[in-house]
């Protein structure tokens, strides 16, 4: 027997739901990232590609994840400490938000609609 195929309906349903999230993903990255590194500041890039994968469930390119991330030093939002790495001693960035990037993280999540509403 075949699989049943999925009713058009659900199949424009998942298309309008996977279109949305694309649209907005470029958006919601900022304040996503902003949020991990607050929780997490010092922050290293590898622990924030993993919390965005966990707590989102996208997939962000490393490409991607460097260009926002160097957006939001030169706009002044974190701000990066190079340290040495463990066992290795190679230098690795570490990432903490500024006075700035608090402001206008809380300024974001002030404005954030609760979706349970």
């Amino acid at each position: 027997m075949a699989p049943s195929r999925p009713e058009e309906s659900e199949e424009w349903l998942a298309d309008k739901i996977d279109s949305w999230v694309e649209t907005y993903k470029k958006s919601m990255l900022t304040p996503v990232i902003l949020s991990i590194i607050g929780r997490h500041q010092p922050a290293g890039i590898t622990t924030i590609a993993e919390a965005v994968a966990r707590s989102t469930g996208w997939h962000v390119t490393e490409r991607g994840l460097y260009r926002t991330i160097k957006r939001l030093q030169d706009s002044g939002l974190i701000a990066s400490a190079a340290v040495d790495a463990p066992r290795t001693g190679a230098k690795r960035k570490d990432l903490s938000l500024t006075p700035l990037g608090q402001r206008y993280l809380e300024g974001i999540t002030s404005n954030l609609v609760d979706p349970a509403l």
